[in-house]
């Protein structure tokens, strides 16, 4: 009896020590951060030139290994495992626009303004540069223009009457919070 009643007390203290390491996260996670907007809007913009270039690279390549199965693809990016991942290690959600979308209701009038900056700037064979805009209180999105000589504006942007595409990364401001803090707690 009294060997049970030792061995379920040491079991006991090492769900203890678990239970503590896995209380001591919780707490950390839910203590409040200091991140100042410079910050956020620096991390958004790195980022956003980083996936939007991994996102156009992954997207080039489904293409050019198989066009039919790619262009598919053009409408959920997701699909690609590089891209599913960024959108994962991010939290931020990859699209690709075209003129189409100019008048999509999923997207705030900001964005469609901006949008239709970048088709005009297209029209008119004018270079035009990437783009971090603050949606609300909780959200940034950054926009990258797609060369119109790409395949991606080739074949994903067909029956546009201007080749055009536009990468649009949607960032939660709580997800760029938690990966500076995980960066912060690795250092």
């Amino acid at each position: 009896m009294a060997i049970v009643g030792l061995l379920s007390g040491c079991d006991l203290k090492s769900n203890r020590i678990e239970n503590t390491k896995e209380l001591n996260r919780e707490i950390k996670a839910s203590q409040i951060k200091r991140v100042t907007n410079t910050q956020l809007i620096y991390s958004a913009d790195e980022w956003g030139k980083k996936i939007s270039q991994i996102a156009e690279k992954s997207l080039k390549a489904e293409l050019e290994k198989n066009a039919e199965a790619g262009t598919a693809l053009c409408g959920d990016l997701s699909k690609i495992p590089v891209i599913a991942a960024l959108e994962k290690e991010y939290g931020v959600k990859v699209q690709l626009l075209g003129s189409a979308d100019l008048k999509s209701k999923e997207l705030a009038p900001k964005e469609r303004e901006v949008l239709d900056a970048y088709l005009y700037s297209a029209r008119a064979k004018a270079a035009a540069g990437d783009n971090l805009q603050q949606l609300n209180d909780t959200l940034l999105v950054y926009n990258a223009p797609v060369s119109p000589e790409s395949i991606v504006c080739k074949k994903c942007m067909t029956g546009q009457d201007t080749s055009f595409g536009v990468w649009r990364l949607l960032f939660s401001k709580k997800e760029i919070i938690r990966k500076l803090d995980a960066k912060q707690l690795k250092n």
